[in-house]
């Protein structure tokens, strides 16, 4: 791929971020594919017109997982910082997640609306949601993937709770039982 077409490729993406907004589409997740120039040309279809959106999204927020070092290898130790039992990965999960969000809400809302619509976007943001539990520590790799995606789901749903109340935990961190995601690991796991 030419930096001509690796550009054109990016305006088209973002002309179809666009396209969706403006036509109100990021709830029923329809881009209007047919109304963007060169759409067809450069990705052929819909559905990897939306893959390429979601390997977009995937790259901003794991670049947001690894500037708070959380990424999924890091469960016991965060590079860059010393390693105390204090570090907890479901913060720092919480804080990329949400920067990653309030940074590219458009583009998040666009491939969210399209998931259970396109079965290879769902399968991409399964891995995302595994992605999230295991980095924030809630689940382990060797876990069932049904249940690994259900902690993921979970942990994201939370998320979206409190960025849409706009609630925070009072104080504490995630796992300390402050707050809508501090009170759920406890509920899983009475020891917690």
């Amino acid at each position: 791929m030419s930096w001509s077409d690796f550009r054109r490729r990016r305006d088209i993406m973002d002309s179809a971020v666009a396209e969706a907004v403006r036509a109100g589409s990021t709830t029923d997740g329809r881009i209007p594919f047919d109304r963007i120039d060169g759409a067809g040309e450069l990705f052929g279809t819909e559905e990897q017109l939306l893959l390429a959106l979601h390997q977009r999204w995937h790259q901003i927020l794991t670049g947001h997982l690894r500037t708070e070092g959380a990424g999924p290898e890091d469960v016991t130790a965060v590079p860059g910082r010393e390693n105390t039992e204090d570090s907890d990965q479901v913060d720092a999960v919480s804080r990329a997640w949400g920067r990653a969000v309030s940074l590219n809400r458009d583009l998040h809302a666009v491939v969210n609306a399209n998931a259970e619509r396109v079965p290879a976007l769902r399968l991409a943001q399964d891995a995302e949601l595994r992605l999230l539990a295991v980095t924030s520590g809630l689940a382990a790799p060797h876990e069932p993937e049904d249940e690994v995606i259900a902690v993921g789901a979970t942990l994201v749903a939370l998320l979206r709770h409190r960025d849409v109340s706009g609630t925070k935990p009072s104080g504490g961190s995630a796992t300390s039982g402050d707050g809508a995601i501090g009170q759920w690991p406890r509920s899983l796991a009475p020891s917690a």
